[in-house]
Parts: C-alpha cells; structure tokens; sequence
C-alpha cells in the first residue's frame, strides 16, 4: 500500500513538472495580474524609446538647436539664470515618490492597511508636485517665451556678430554700443507691440555677420517645441495616470477590499511597477532634453 501510494505521489509530482503551462498555473512564480503589467510597460517602453529616438536624430542632424541651460533657466518667484534648478526640483519629487511606493508595496507584503494607504497618499502628493511643476514649466514657456507647437523663439547662432537693432526693432542710436553675439551662443527672440498696429508681433531682428554680411536672425527649429510638448505632455498623461489609479488603489486599500485577499496586497504591487517605470522613463526625458 504504501509503495503503490509512493509511485502515485511521484506520478503526480512528475505531471505538474512537465505541465506546469496547461492553465492554472503561475509562470516563472508570477500572476497573470503582474505578468501582464510587465507586458504593457515593455510596449510602453517602445513607444517612448522611438519618440526619443526620433528626437536624438533630428536634435544631432540639425545645425542649431536651442541650448537648454538657457531655455530651461527661469524658476518661480522671479528667479532667473538658474539652469537646472527647477527641474531638479522635479526629478527630486518623482524620486521620493517612487521610494515612498516601495514604502507602500512593503507594508502590503505585511498585510498592514494603515501603513499602505499612508505611503500611497504620500506617493500621491508626490506625483501632484511632479504635475504642478510641469505645468507651471508649460505656463512660463508658452506665456512668457511664447514657445508653441509650431513656434520656437529659441535657437543658437551659428557665427559672431552683432545685431543693427535692438529686441524692440528700433535701430541703434549714433553712439550707442550695438549688443554683440558668438557663434554657438543662445537667443530668444521676444514678441512685442507693434506700434503702427497695437498687435503683438515677433521681432526678428537683423544682424551683421563679422564677415560683413548681413542677415536676419531667424526663429529656432520648430521641431523643438513640437518634440517638448508632445513628449513631456506624454509623459505628463502617465503620471497623471498614475495619480488616479494611485488614489483609487489607495481607496480600496482603506476599505479592507485586499486586506481580505490576503494576497500580500498584489494590486498595490502592481501600481507599484507602473509607477516606479514612470519614474525611470523621466530620466530618459531628462536626459534628452535638459541635458543634451
């Protein structure tokens, strides 16, 4: 009895090693739930790795392009040529928010529902600073660069010089020592009020080459603004995103809806890599944009 019961265990033993993929079971230890969210974020990954790309080759094939230390350089309250400064303050905020939701996935494993929806809120606020410092960046750079889709006032020289007329069109008076520019630097060319019509109008001003020739300073490669906005606003849509579904697991999490799973709080675990995922691709964002 006890041999026939012995070959009966080892017969069933040696099926579900040999069949571990029939159905019902769990591949490589995972769930269904969290395999297939390792699926979308590799697709994801896809999609924002061929917009970058895409960036990379027009940002190096072109041949000015505007330099972020002087793009990027204003701050809230008046603070100006400060580079990197604000949006450090950012990558800084999606950080902490990411440590704070593996703050929220450990107190899951520990089936504690006041230490999950604690760490989830603080991920949560997180994530709005992240979006309040977007937007203030988006506000600054369409209102007050006038920085567009199809316009982009930013740009760099491509030889030294010096301009004929000053930021408000108005020619230099006799005597008066005209502003220079260097091959490589940056400028922004400023909207301003027609005097004629009362509308606000670009002012492109001209210039003279230090060979002797003289041109127009043209606006920045459209394709600048263009890339930003739909990329950063991309990114901006998952955070967004994430906020939501952070705040709707957090809910859950506060009714006891998991808790009686039993399951290590999985669904918090799975935001949990939708989050941190979002965090790394900002990094890539960073780096092409304010970096590069």
């Amino acid at each position: 009895m006890a041999t026939a019961e012995t070959v009966l265990e080892h017969e069933v033993h040696e099926y579900d090693s040999k069949d571990a993929w029939s159905g019902g079971k769990e591949p490589f230890k995972t769930s269904y739930g969290k395999l297939m969210m390792w699926y979308f974020l590799l697709s994801d990954a896809f999609t924002f790795a061929g917009f970058l790309i895409a960036y990379g080759s027009l940002r190096f094939s072109s041949s000015t392009w505007p330099v972020p230390d002087f793009v990027f350089s204003t701050a809230p309250f008046g603070i100006h040529h400060a580079p990197l400064i604000f949006v450090t303050i950012m990558s800084f905020l999606l950080i902490i928010s990411s440590v704070t939701m593996v703050r929220a996935v450990q107190e899951g494993h520990r089936e504690n529902k006041n230490g999950v929806v604690f760490w989830m809120l603080l991920t949560v606020l997180g994530g709005l600073g992240f979006l309040s410092c977007q937007a203030w960046e988006w506000t600054n750079l369409m209102g007050a660069e006038h920085m567009s889709v199809t316009t982009n006032p930013f740009g760099t020289h491509t030889s030294d010089g010096v301009y004929l007329e000053d930021e408000h069109g108005h020619a230099y008076k006799e005597g008066e020592k005209p502003e220079a520019f260097k091959a490589r630097g940056s400028y922004l060319i400023h909207k301003h009020e027609n005097e004629a019509t009362g509308k606000e109008e670009w002012v492109q001003r001209k210039v003279k080459y230090s060979d002797g020739t003289l041109g127009v300073q043209e606006l920045g490669p459209p394709a600048f603004g263009a890339l930003f906005f739909f990329i950063t606003g991309f990114h901006g849509f998952h955070v967004l995103s994430g906020v939501v579904f952070l705040l709707i697991i957090a809910i859950n999490s506060g009714s006891g809806i998991y808790a009686a799973r039993r399951n290590g709080y999985e669904m918090v675990e799975k935001i949990g890599l939708y989050w941190h995922f979002v965090d790394l691709v900002w990094v890539f964002v960073f780096l092409v944009f304010y970096l590069l």
